[in-house]
């Protein structure tokens, strides 16, 4: 199981899929990788020699931002809107949907789970 800046690739996979395992690769950015260090995109894995896995971890590490760096950048820039207090920053902060999303229904998945209230009493109750 060859290993790339710190993530397994798996053997069984083509080598396009399995450097999408990588945080910040995608497909189009892995088959573009293996063009241009002149790899069959349909190898599997496992194929791959010693001398083409360092071949393309020093490309990646001097062409792409991926994994830690790419971590590092995307945090860096939420707590940079928090800290400007831009909108997006504001709902980060307050763990909200930051692009659009309706929140009267649905955005379960930030707000967490529900917070029931107790309703009002109605007029039959009163009397």
């Amino acid at each position: 199981m060859p290993r790339l800046m710190g993530v397994d690739i798996p053997n069984d996979k083509q080598i396009q899929y399995s450097l999408t395992y990588l945080y910040g690769l995608g497909l189009y950015r892995a088959r573009e990788v293996c063009e241009k260090l002149g790899i069959d995109p349909t190898s599997p894995a496992s194929d791959i020699s010693d001398e083409d896995v360092g071949r393309i971890a020093a490309l990646l590490e001097r062409d792409y931002l991926v994994e830690g760096p790419l971590r590092r950048q995307v945090t860096q820039n939420i707590s940079r809107m928090r800290e400007i207090k831009s909108y997006r920053g504001i709902r980060h902060r307050v763990s909200l949907p930051v692009r659009g999303q309706r929140t009267k229904t649905n955005a379960r998945t930030r707000k967490g789970p529900r917070k029931t209230v107790a309703g009002k009493k109605g007029v039959k109750d009163l009397r």
